[in-house]
């Protein structure tokens, strides 16, 4: 395995789900696409996962999830690993994906539980056998039973991890008592992490490695702050706990990423623009992380960044 490869099997830390910014005329924006991945590795990412569910990867083509992957690697260039989200209910459609994230140089692929078809447990393992079996990648499974209507068993992950390119979890299930019970069957070097910001503190504190996050998009360096205070055994800043959950809950009040994209309008990083079916947020959503955003700033801005009036984004002094 080269480098990135070891690199990205001891993930840990905020890694950021990167959204995918569009156009006026619903093309992908390139370049606020790779200024917003520059900032995140400039801000301490310890990763990039760009086309997944954040990435609004239903309503990407193929040339575009190839585009998002390229751009993405030619910004972090080595820095970082690059995980794409390669998933599909379609397996065929899923080995595509994995395919053209690998020949656009990803370091990692993201798969997703099946959703829509409702299969069982064995059919959702050989779905990811198959996946393995048409990869040289590491490969990270994601659980989010709320997006797929299938929960990814324990003893399906069990089963799996036994495969050397799986080498994590991306868990949304929201069960933060996950991690303590998983760890026996998968062993110390299998990545957990949350995919839920809103139970990520109580997962990391069960025994979970990290999140990959939302809200880090936002703020990621109280993100970073507060991770490295669990890593050191150090008592969370209460203060800035609250204000992050203050900011997640404004975020996932409607799905995700309309209010992620709206906030990031606000801080002048790219365009609020959703692919339908998605919408933009009701005014009471917009009303809500506008006064989010407002306590950010006033109580930790050395947190946050936000686009100049060059359009040039840059951190907020530290």
């Amino acid at each position: 395995m080269h480098f990135i490869g070891r690199h990205v099997s001891k993930l840990s830390g905020y890694a950021p789900a990167v959204p995918t910014p569009f156009d006026a005329h619903d093309n992908i924006d390139v370049t606020a696409f790779a200024r917003f991945c520059d900032r995140q590795v400039a801000e301490g990412a310890t990763a990039l996962v760009v086309g997944g569910t954040t990435g609004e990867a239903p309503t990407l083509s193929p040339a575009e999830h190839r585009t998002l992957v390229r751009i993405a690697v030619e910004v972090a260039n080595g820095g970082v690993p690059v995980i794409a989200g390669a998933g599909s209910n379609a397996t065929t459609h899923a080995l595509e994906l994995t395919k053209d994230a690998e020949a656009a140089g990803a370091d990692a692929i993201l798969s997703v539980v099946p959703y829509y078809n409702k299969p069982t447990q064995a059919g959702v393992e050989a779905h990811f056998r198959a996946i393995v079996g048409a990869t040289g990648l590491p490969v990270f499974l994601y659980d989010v039973p709320s997006r797929t209507a299938t929960r990814l068993a324990d003893a399906t992950i069990a089963r799996l991890c036994e495969l050397a390119r799986i080498i994590g979890l991306k868990d949304a299930s929201g069960d933060v008592t996950r991690p303590a019970r998983l760890r026996a069957l998968v062993g110390t070097d299998f990545r957990l992490l949350s995919g839920d910001d809103v139970t990520a503190s109580a997962f990391m504190a069960q025994g979970g490695d990290g999140c990959i996050s939302v809200a880090s998009n936002v703020v990621p360096g109280l993100c970073r702050t507060l991770f490295l205070r669990h890593r050191q055994g150090r008592p969370t800043a209460q203060g800035l706990a609250n204000l992050l959950g203050q900011l997640t809950g404004a975020l996932f009040r409607e799905t995700n990423p309309g209010p992620l994209k709206y906030a990031l309008g606000l801080l002048g990083l790219m365009s609020a623009k959703v692919r339908l079916p998605l919408v933009e947020p009701t005014e009471h959503t917009k009303k809500e992380i506008e006064t989010a955003l407002a306590h950010m700033r006033h109580c930790c801005a050395d947190y946050m960044i936000e686009s100049d009036v060059g359009g040039r984004t840059h951190a907020m002094a530290r």
